[in-house]
């Protein structure tokens, strides 16, 4: 957790990036597809966190190097050919001649130079204790053992954290945020316990990760938000191990795979109450054994061995940017009253969360004031 905390500054920049952008926008008052400049967001983030560098998606406000497209497609043929990955071997080499590689290219050809540059610079920290972006560690690793730790894995480890890394993130900002859009009850009490936090002198701008968790209503609109809309939208599978396994009375042999669906987990009355479908923060808000028994059930990063490492980089994300965002800025719904459009490709992605945005003015002036 020390190595997450000395990488805020990472987020901190892309923050600030962003934060420009939405000012810009407010002026003109044009729509924005929030999901999509979220996603910009938790690229750019990840690229930082990664390896150094934005990958430019908030600077030029669109899908640098089709990067995103290409990362969607991929994701829209694993979802489909890895729930049958017996066609996979005859299919997936007709599919690379078929898809853009425009997009995957631009996405190594970034990486790999920015490894290249950085194994160039021999004045560049390559450190294992974690001050550095994710690079630097991978390369101290890879200069301490170069045959355990080789070029491959470098690369793999880099390219690992890109892809993987933006989408379940953006997924969960936009829940988040579109939740308190649809909920101004809840964006209310959010606001008026930051502000009470500042005027005590118990947050820092931008807010730092320790900060946010000492926040009850904010960790329990983002524990809420990942409830009601997890990322993860196909079960999560586990073997059966040999001799095989009675779960809930069904006895499943040796080699069968198993799972559960979070989405439908997530909905159990009898963990979450007679209302599990509506969004309500105060849940996680009652008494201790109640938020454990419904913490056992959560499972929007999985769980047991097999938890997202990539969950806590995930929630300093999120707990970071969301009271900049709800204290710097109005959020409106362009059709309030639709029901939010998904697509599963295995992430569930939000199609229709557009949105117009204002600076709220008081509250800039005390931010500029710092």
């Amino acid at each position: 957790m020390t190595s997450l905390l000395r990488m805020e500054k990472y987020v901190d920049d892309c923050s600030a990036v962003f934060v420009q952008k939405l000012r810009e926008f407010g002026k003109t008052h044009e729509t924005l597809n929030m999901a999509r400049w979220l996603q910009f967001y938790a690229f750019d983030v990840v690229g930082e966190l990664t390896v150094g560098k934005r990958f430019g998606f908030l600077d030029e406000g669109k899908d640098v190097g089709g990067i995103i497209s290409a990362i969607d497609t991929y994701l829209a043929y694993t979802a489909n050919v890895g729930v049958y990955s017996e066609w996979h071997p005859f299919i997936s080499s007709m599919m690379q001649k078929l898809s853009p590689r425009q997009g995957r290219g631009s996405m190594v050809e970034f990486t790999q130079a920015q490894i290249d540059k950085r194994k160039e610079d021999e004045t560049s920290p390559h450190e294992l204790d974690g001050t550095g972006d994710f690079l630097s560690i991978y390369l101290a690793l890879h200069k301490k053992d170069p045959s355990s730790f080789t070029d491959q894995d470098l690369f793999a480890g880099c390219i690992t954290n890109i892809g993987a890394g933006s989408d379940t993130t953006s997924i969960s900002l936009s829940s988040v945020l579109y939740n308190l859009c649809k909920h101004p009850e809840a964006l209310q009490k959010l606001r008026e316990e930051l502000e009470q936090k500042q005027a005590n002198g118990e947050l820092s701008n931008p807010v730092t990760f320790k900060e946010s968790q000492a926040c009850p209503y904010l960790q329990a609109v983002i524990k809420e938000a990942l409830r009601v809309h997890p990322a993860t939208g196909f079960p999560l599978g586990r073997v059966v191990p040999k001799g095989g396994a009675t779960i809930a009375g069904t006895f499943f042999p040796e080699g069968a795979i198993v799972g559960i669906n979070t989405w439908v987990a997530h909905m159990n009355v009898s963990v979450f109450g007679h209302d599990a479908e509506l969004f309500r923060p105060e849940r996680w808000l009652t008494d201790k054994d109640n938020y454990n028994r419904m913490d056992r059930y959560f499972f929007t990063f999985g769980m047991g061995s097999r938890t997202c490492i990539g969950k806590n980089i995930s929630l300093m994300e999120v707990g970071k940017v969301i009271p900049t965002l709800v204290q710097e800025f109005d959020f409106e719904l362009v059709n309030p009253d639709a029901d939010l459009k998904t697509r599963n490709v295995w992430f569930v992605k939000q199609q229709s969360f557009f949105c117009k945005v204002s600076e709220r003015h008081s509250n800039s002036q005390t931010t500029a004031e710092k």
